[in-house]
This record gives C-alpha cells, structure tokens and sequence, in this order.
C-alpha cells in the first residue's frame, strides 16, 4: 500500500458541541490559524489534526443546525474530551446544550472530560477585548491577530453567568451518573472565551490537551495502532468545513 494512503492515527478524540452560531468554528479557527475569521454555517463536521509535543489530537467540529443533529453521537463516539459551546448572550444557547447536545455523548469515553465555554465574551466584558496572553504554546504558530471590538461598541447584556454554567457542568455530571467531589472541578473546565478577539482561547484547548494525556497514556500502553489506513471505507471521513455553526 502506497505511504500515502496511511497516516499519524489520532491519540484520542475532541469534539466541539453547540447551538448554531455560538462560534464553535470561529474558536477552532482562532486557536488554529491565529485570528478570526467571518464562515458559514458547518456542514455536517470537519476535523483538525494538531501535534501536541509527541501526541496527535483530532479536534471535530459538528454542526448546530437541527437538520444535521443526528450526526452528532457518531462525531462523539470514542471522543476523550467535549466542549460544550454557548453564546454569553443569548440564554437559549445554554439550555439548548442540555436539551438537544448533552444526549449526544453516549457514544463518548466513559471517562470522557466535559468542558463548559461561553464564547463571544468580548460583547459583554471588557476584559475580553485583548487577545489572552498568558498561554506560552509549545509550536511555531503564527503570531496572534487580534480582531478588537471598535473602541466605544457598547457592551450587550450578558444573559448567561459563569454561575450558570458551573451549574450545568453539576448536571452534565448527574446525567453522566458521575459524583461531583470525584470528577474535574468546575474551575478547571469551565470557560469564557472569545474567538474574536483570542481571549482565553489558547487556555481553553490547551487546558484541555494536557487534562487528556491519561487517556492517551492508556491508549498506548494498551497497544492500539499507531496508524489509520485512509483507504478504509469504516473510517469517517472528513466533510465540507464551514463555520461558526
């Protein structure tokens, strides 16, 4: 079989859940490609591929619209990590991760780890109109490109607290059948981000990179292979990417 068939087999899966246009691909773009960009919707799902020191994760991207919402449990399956994504603005973007998204990581890892983002923070908090720059990455990405919100854009009412999602990160644990006092805490997984501008984007997907490396340690130590084979047809393959669904 020609090398060009196989590649690096992911170490372990992250999937990217939410409502339609809470900026699930614009952070995916911003932590990948160091600025923002204006997409459409995604279709289906799409993946990157990152190189995290001696590991591979594969970061899936799904759509929010409900016409491609049964794909979802199947971009979960084997997945070690979820982001569980809303808009900081727009309370039904919270509920909607409960109602229609929660269900879907059935097919996800037992001990898959949960994180809760509230994206677009930069439209309530002053704090979030800089990039974040605390984050030190491990590669030679290109520099950071700040998309700043305009100097006197009034701030809009935020309708979704950091309370709030510490408690919906309680019931995606009860749901999981999971004791709290034993599981991550909230803290440590829940986040408010901006894709816009790049505040908190690198401390989230980083945060989570290093939180999985048991669950990658346990994959190699149990001998799965190292490779996947592109020309099999059971693999899933990767779909039109747009964005920000």
């Amino acid at each position: 079989m020609p090398q060009a068939s196989r590649t690096k087999k992911p170490d372990v899966k992250v999937v990217i859940l939410g409502d339609m246009n809470v900026g699930k691909t614009s952070l995916l773009h911003r932590y990948t490609e160091r600025k923002f960009k204006d997409t459409i919707s995604t279709v289906g799902g799409a993946f990157f591929l990152k190189q995290w020191g001696p590991y591979n994760i594969s970061i899936w991207d799904t759509a929010g619209r409900e016409q491609f919402h049964g794909l979802g449990s199947m971009y979960c399956r084997g997945a070690a990590a979820v982001i569980l994504t809303y808009d900081v603005t727009n309370w039904q973007s919270l509920a909607e991760l409960e109602n229609r998204f929660l269900s879907l990581t059935d097919t996800a890892n037992t001990d898959c780890i949960f994180a809760i983002v509230g994206n677009k923070a930069d439209l309530t908090d002053t704090l979030a109109h800089g990039p974040d720059t605390e984050s030190e990455r491990g590669d030679e990405a290109q520099p950071e490109v700040p998309c700043p919100t305009p100097p006197g854009t009034p701030l809009q009412h935020k309708q979704v607290s950091r309370e709030d999602a510490v408690a919906l990160y309680a019931r995606v644990l009860r749901y999981k059948g999971l004791e709290e006092k034993a599981c991550l805490p909230a803290e440590t997984v829940c986040f408010e981000t901006s894709a816009k501008t790049g505040y908190n984007v690198d401390v989230l997907f980083e945060t989570l990179f290093d939180l999985v490396l048991p669950s990658i340690l346990k994959k190699r130590s149990e001998g799965e292979s190292s490779t996947v084979d592109l020309e099999t047809p059971m693999e899933v393959k990767r779909t039109k990417a747009g964005c920000c669904a």
